[in-house]
């Protein structure tokens, strides 16, 4: 589902001629749409999936496509390239005041090492910090037994219908799974085990996010075209970090790699 705001972009089209894509004829079929699979570095944290089918005829997916990347394209050349504050998807997608109280928070805490105000020092204590800035508290429904606080937010995100894959929004969640041993049984069974917030996102995907990991409140990056990609080409910029370090018996995941969902905050 492309979000709503999207379409504000269409009228802008009109200056690189999106006017001239064409389609091809091609018989409809039914396309799955992949589920959210169960499970999410950084510290221990005190703290599943579903699937559906989009039937779409595909004749339509070329107009939609052109239509929206002729958009982006013009939005570039008003907006001018993406730079660490205003960047391209902020300026396109025009932020809520909702959106706004929760970045602008997880901006603040950027470089702590220490949360303060009676949440747990881990990644769902930062989210929720996060959140109650814009007056969400995002564990006030409870835990399940033997539910970590990242599991039982993304429950909840999930009862209200708001886990998605696709382009997130400044403000969203970011949901991570098995980005550390957590029953600590040497295998990767852990489920949902990280979360952090999305500040923005750059023209090329690359999402920047914020998350509590084990060394204080900081960004990483995270882009879903290259999963397994942590540079753009020697000595490129890097589009995913690395979430869950090397040991022993495993190599170390790149945030790409381990990436669950995204969850948007209205409804939450």
């Amino acid at each position: 589902m492309l979000r709503l705001r999207l379409l504000a972009a269409v009228p802008l089209c009109a200056l690189v001629g999106c006017a001239t894509v064409k389609t091809r004829e091609v018989e409809p079929h039914v396309a799955p749409v992949a589920g959210v699979a169960p499970g999410g570095m950084g510290a221990p944290h005190s703290g599943a999936g579903q699937a559906g089918v989009d039937v779409v005829g595909v004749e339509a997916r070329p107009v939609v496509a052109g239509v929206i990347a002729a958009a982006l394209q013009a939005a570039a050349q008003v907006t001018g390239p993406a730079s660490t504050s205003g960047r391209f998807w902020d300026t396109l997608l025009a932020q809520t005041e909702l959106e706004k109280l929760i970045v602008k928070r997880s901006i603040q805490l950027v470089g702590s090492r220490k949360l303060s105000g009676g949440v747990p020092n881990d990644c769902s204590g930062f989210v929720r910090l996060a959140y109650l800035a814009a007056g969400i508290d995002l564990v006030n429904h409870g835990f399940l037994a033997g539910e970590n606080a990242v599991s039982a937010i993304f429950r909840r995100a999930l009862d209200v219908g708001t886990v998605h894959h696709q382009a997130p929004r400044p403000g969203d969640l970011v949901f991570f799974r098995e980005t550390y041993d957590r029953n600590r049984d040497g295998r990767r069974n852990d489920g949902m085990t990280h979360i952090g917030v999305v500040e923005a996102v750059d023209a090329d995907g690359t999402v920047t996010f914020i998350h509590r990991g084990g060394k204080g409140v900081a960004r990483g990056r995270l882009n879903l075209s290259a999963p397994a990609r942590h540079q753009l080409g020697q000595g490129g910029p890097v589009i995913n970090d690395y979430i869950r370090p090397a040991t022993k018996s495993t190599r170390s995941y790149l945030a790409g790699e381990l990436f669950a969902a995204f969850a948007s905050p209205e409804g939450l």
